[in-house]
């Protein structure tokens, strides 16, 4: 049986007919789904029938019109709107036992007439979904007719994960939306009509400056590509919490800035243009670790407090974002495939800007920044831009750059898949590589060693190709003489692929290196995640006999420390 899913859409319902077959509580709660999206129900129903009370109080009170008949064909095509010639814009069959449900859905769907009966899928052209409603904000959930008591149960668990007044966030988003639209039209009007500008009001020192079509353009993308990154990477709990005077002030955004306006951080000084000298920057590079946000270092913690302004990596992990106090202005990473270094340059020109302002600026890095986190290459870039490493003293410079370490993945990930990885007897070194070298390029692949354990990271993306490294001699190494060939990895050498560890959704699959292809290709990726190969990964989990890998699903080896520690603001 081919197995699909529903495509989900919205429907904006207002003005339609929709045509509701039974007097039972379903009945009742279709007119009310319908009243609520702005249709208008008609019950059809004989006048003999026994209306629920709900029913019959909307009858009442003149929101629902009821017709009293039984059902005939022309009532799909007599009772809608006028201006689609009296087509009904909906049909819901609300009783299992009515007798001509099957005739109902085979006129309907040769009328192309949406229609749902209930307890019939065969029947239906369109299924209603259990919605979680929060002003403009809908969540909407089905299981494609599996269990509607299953889609409300998941329904509930899906909302009451969600920060309370994120519906009012949406509509102070919206705000924003349709006000940069609004006020971006107007621009272009004064643009192309001089003549209609008020000159009631005192002149700015730019009047007199040519404005073109493309200086307004710039403005309104600077504006919207802000807007469209809050909505990306603030946290839910940020968002949900976005109040008037965030709307204003990103409204007032029409400039390029090294970070969010100065005016959304309470921090910033409202003097800035004052003769007072400013304080010396700072930047610091600290690493967040692999992703449990208490796996992070006192000192990396303390920076996330202080800092005026943190840059983040993309793949920071969002219970390492909610740390972030609300006052902070954070920048997330743009990286994406073959942006990478001008995310990278981008980060800089901000940590630069806004570190000769006085600030500290926290560069935020998955796992340890000097553990393939690039970042001896950003100490160097600052060091060209005259900030000083800070090692016990200081050196002479504009600002300070310090490093925090970070608990890396390399390391970590490997203990909590419960891979020993020196275990004694069984391994007794430990190889951390890149599967991915310097522009895609693929690195020297490591000669096998019995008692070695190699962590591979940044490779599941090429994870075919790494493999084939591994188990079988280069190109340029088949000229070679036996004598000077690397020793070649059996493809039964036991591995593990290790994804968003310490996370909740934590996941890892135990194989081997001749599996290991097919089963990230069957599982999937849920990135970010390493390869770890070597002896030591069957130490403490062997795979059954005629087992080709197992998929281990979750991670709650941190829930019995409790709440952070308070380590103070």
């Amino acid at each position: 049986m081919t197995s699909y899913v529903s495509m989900l859409t919205a429907t904006d319902a207002r003005s339609h007919i929709h045509l509701i077959i039974g007097s039972n509580p379903l009945a009742a709660a279709r007119c009310g789904q319908s009243l609520s999206a702005g249709a208008s129900p008609i019950l059809l129903v004989s006048e003999t029938a026994e209306l629920h009370y709900a029913l019959q109080k909307r009858i009442d009170d003149g929101e629902v019109k009821w017709v009293k008949e039984t059902f005939r064909d022309e009532h799909l095509f007599t009772l809608g709107r006028e201006e689609i010639d009296h087509v009904v814009d909906a049909v819901f069959v609300t009783s299992a036992r009515e007798p001509s449900s099957a005739h109902i859905s085979t006129l309907c769907k040769r009328n192309r007439i949406p229609v749902n009966v209930v307890d019939a899928p065969q029947l239906c052209t369109f299924s209603l979904l259990s919605t979680h409603v929060d002003g403009p904000l809908q969540i909407g959930i089905t299981t494609n007719g599996r269990g509607c008591k299953l889609a409300s149960r998941i329904r509930r668990e899906v909302a009451a994960s969600l920060p309370p007044n994120l519906g009012s966030a949406c509509l102070r988003l919206g705000d924003v939306r349709r006000k940069i639209q609004e006020e971006d039209h107007l621009l272009h009007m004064a643009l192309a009509d001089g003549d209609d500008i008020d000159d009631s009001i005192d002149q700015l020192s730019t009047f007199n400056k040519l404005v073109t079509e493309a200086d307004l353009d710039a403005a309104k993308n600077r504006r919207m590509r802000w807007l469209s990154q809050i909505c990306e990477y603030w946290p839910l709990k940020r968002l949900a919490a976005i109040t008037d005077a965030d709307v204003s002030n990103i409204l007032q955004s029409y400039t390029d800035l090294p970070s969010l306006p100065p005016s959304l951080n309470p921090n910033s000084n409202s003097n800035a243009h004052s003769n007072t000298p400013q304080k010396r920057g700072r930047i610091i590079l600290a690493g967040s670790g692999p992703g449990h946000p208490d796996l992070l270092t006192r000192a990396t913690l303390k920076a996330i407090r202080a800092a005026d302004l943190i840059l983040a990596d993309k793949l920071v992990p969002q219970g390492v974002l909610d740390l972030i106090p609300r006052r902070t202005p954070v920048r997330i990473a743009r990286k994406f495939p073959g942006n990478a270094d001008a995310a990278q340059a981008e980060l800089h020109e901000l940590a630069v800007a806004a570190a000769r302002e006085g600030k500290t600026v926290l560069r935020l890095k998955q796992g340890d920044p000097y553990v393939y986190g690039r970042g001896g290459e950003e100490v160097e870039f600052f060091r060209g831009q005259g900030f000083g490493l800070a090692r016990g003293g200081v050196e002479n410079g504009e600002g300070d750059v310090v490093v925090l370490p970070g608990v890396t993945s390399a390391l970590s990930a490997p203990l909590f898949a419960g891979i020993p990885a020196t275990q004694r007897d069984v391994a007794d070194q430990v190889l951390i590589c890149t599967g991915t070298g310097k522009k895609g390029k693929a690195p020297v692949p490591p000669e096998f060693v019995a008692s070695r354990t190699v962590v591979f990271l940044m490779a599941l993306h090429r994870v075919a190709g790494l493999v084939g490294e591994l188990t079988e001699f280069l190109d340029s190494e088949v000229e070679k003489g036996e004598g000077k060939r690397r020793a070649l990895w059996p493809r039964n050498t036991p591995c593990a692929v290790i994804e968003r560890a310490s996370c909740p959704d934590q996941r890892v699959i135990r194989t081997t290196l001749d599996k290991v292809v097919e089963a990230v290709e069957q599982e999937g990726s849920r990135p970010p995640g390493l390869l770890v190969v070597g002896a030591a990964c069957e130490f403490l989990n062997k795979l059954q006999k005629g087992q080709a890998w197992t998929v281990e699903e979750g991670f709650r080896g941190l829930d019995f420390i409790g709440d952070e520690l308070d380590l103070g603001a």
